[in-house]
């Protein structure tokens, strides 16, 4: 049998590289697991009456797209929410999950070349690795731009040389950033969005964080700068979710949302190649889209973790609490040294930044930092900080 070369040289996913490096080796105290964003947060109280009103639903074949009805709970939340006009029922789509739209849309929208060279598609470095496998899969050339300190903790497209950004078929963006927690301002999305102009690219909007946020101020999505900025809305696809929204990663629900002749083309990939969201959750979604009540609440139990975070970490050299999102992006001197650290003293578990990384001119932008999630209840968060702190900082 032969296999594939296209993905021979992957390296060990996150998780099971953690678990080769830290479960060798014994705990150092009460297990408090901080590695993976999976939300702890109660999800909205009403969703087991959905499920149990809509549950004939798993009876039948769900819509492909979406229900008529989750679509124009779809349009009033972007209206809502981005402050732009939207109809979802000819620009957007149901999702299982927002990675299987992340994947797709390389699949449906790229073309194999451009100006008869291979295309490149530009990821953020560190970074959500299925961008890197959507490139991969297409034939396309991954070129990864280190997001740091320096740079905002956003990678700074425009500093390429003009060889490869002609070459460029996409951009991935994500804001809130995963892991750093840094948000696309105004002034960014103009430059990303004229830059794309200039030489023909889309752009690709991982927005999932964004209901998870410091202050007042949403951050600003892909949709509202398009809208701002006089963007061909064909140029521009929003990725959006309930995992971290509602505190329903389980339920498999988000949507993608872009121009109408982009989404025929994504759409069409669907029908072949997708798995539809059950009806019985896209009942749930309808309720999850239409509702802030419950989505205020979980920023206000976030704010506080913010506060918290901020007060353990007052001192430390480097620290800076995140913009939006729920990852702390800690300095250290090795990451993996501190995980294995931090577990071995601790039992805290945290995740080695490089695992988010690729080395670009031989230096990877995560090796001197730890993702840490806050994602469970503050009351066990704040003492699992406060002896990694001592651990690590001390």
């Amino acid at each position: 049998m032969t296999f594939p070369e296209r993905f021979s040289n992957l390296p060990a996913y996150a998780f099971p590289r953690l678990r080769a490096l830290l479960d060798p080796h014994p705990a150092g105290g009460e297990v408090v697991n901080m590695t993976i964003g999976e939300p702890k947060h109660p999800f909205p109280e009403w969703v087991p009456q959905v499920l149990a009103e809509s549950v004939e639903g798993f009876g039948v074949y769900p819509p492909n797209d979406g229900s008529p009805e989750l679509l124009d709970a779809i349009s009033g939340w972007i209206g809502r929410r981005y402050g732009v006009d939207f109809d979802a029922a000819r620009r957007a789509m149901a999702l299982n999950g927002t990675r299987e739209g992340l994947y797709n849309v390389a699949m449906a929208l790229l073309p194999e070349e451009k100006r008869g060279k291979r295309p490149v598609v530009l990821i953020p470095n560190p970074f959500y690795q299925v961008y890197m496998i959507a490139a991969i899969s297409i034939g396309a050339e991954p070129v990864f731009v280190n997001a740091t300190r320096q740079t905002g903790f956003l990678p700074d497209y425009g500093a390429l040389p003009a060889e490869i950004l002609d070459r460029t078929v996409a951009a991935y963006v994500c804001t809130p950033g995963n892991p750093q927690g840094a948000v696309a301002d105004a002034g960014y999305w103009a430059e990303l969005l004229a830059l794309a102009e200039k030489h023909d690219f889309r752009v690709f909007s991982d927005e999932c964080y964004s209901e998870i946020y410091r202050g007042e101020t949403a951050p600003m999505g892909v949709l509202t700068a398009a809208e701002a900025n006089g963007t061909d809305p064909e140029r521009v696809t929003l990725f959006q979710s309930l995992s971290k929204r509602s505190n329903l990663p389980g339920l498999r629900a988000g949507f993608i949302a872009g121009g109408p002749e982009s989404m025929t083309h994504i759409r069409r990939l669907r029908a072949y190649a997708g798995a539809p969201v059950p009806l019985p959750l896209q009942r749930v979604a309808e309720r999850a889209w239409s509702d802030e009540d419950h989505v205020i609440a979980n920023r206000a139990l976030y704010a506080e973790k913010y506060t918290a975070a901020d007060e353990v970490f007052a001192g430390v050299p480097g620290y800076a609490g995140p913009d939006g999102g729920f990852f702390l992006w800690l300095p250290v001197e090795d990451g993996e040294q501190a995980a294995l650290k931090a577990w071995t003293e601790t039992g805290v578990r945290v995740l080695p930044g490089a695992y988010f990384g690729q080395a670009v001119d031989g230096e990877n932008p995560g090796t001197q930092y730890i993702r840490v999630a806050m994602v469970a209840p503050i009351d066990e968060m704040v003492p699992a900080l406060t002896r990694l702190r001592d651990c690590l900082y001390a």
